[in-house]
């Protein structure tokens, strides 16, 4: 299955991009070359009809080139840009904290790209487009301000940003 490319820009540090780079390299030197040797020694085995070990090597074949086609994709729309800076002003890179109206509890999340954070697997956050309603209602904005957008439904929602700092 494939993804469809995107058009957006995708702003990332350098060592973001150097990351994409790096992984995108050993997919194509190191783990092409190792799933290469699986279907040729599954091949050598026979009768490939009911070779599990050469259907698994193709279908780690297959997610390999999909995941090396979504880097090339990133990489070519990708920007090198610097973190935010830590102002409190909402932008994209930031991880911001909001409490809806007439609600006590908080949300924070990411304004910013899921590829971006698919880098780290060990950070847990949510992440909101900065053209998603929310997030194009939140960008400028400052800690204590509120900001309205239109849901889905056609309801309008009002938020109070708590705290923007850089991620």
């Amino acid at each position: 299955m494939t993804q469809p490319t995107g058009t957006e820009t995708l702003w990332v540090t350098q060592e973001s991009l150097d990351r994409l780079r790096e992984e995108l390299d050993h997919l194509k030197g190191e783990v092409r070359a190792d799933i290469t040797s699986k279907i040729a020694a599954a091949r050598d085995e026979g009768d490939l009809k009911e070779n599990g070990g050469y259907h698994a090597a193709r279908e780690e074949q297959g997610k390999t080139e999909a995941r090396i086609r979504q880097l090339e994709d990133m990489l070519g729309r990708a920007e090198v840009g610097e973190k935010p800076a830590d102002d409190g002003v909402v932008e994209a890179g930031m991880k911001v904290t909001i409490r809806f109206e007439g609600d006590d509890d908080t949300e924070s999340f990411l304004l910013g790209s899921r590829e971006v954070l698919s880098l780290d697997s060990a950070v847990d956050l949510d992440v909101y487009s900065p053209t998603s309603p929310l997030g194009a209602a939140l960008l400028g904005k400052k800690a204590g301000e509120s900001a309205s957008y239109e849901a889905p439904n056609g309801s309008t929602i009002t938020v109070e940003i708590v705290e923007a700092i850089p991620f």
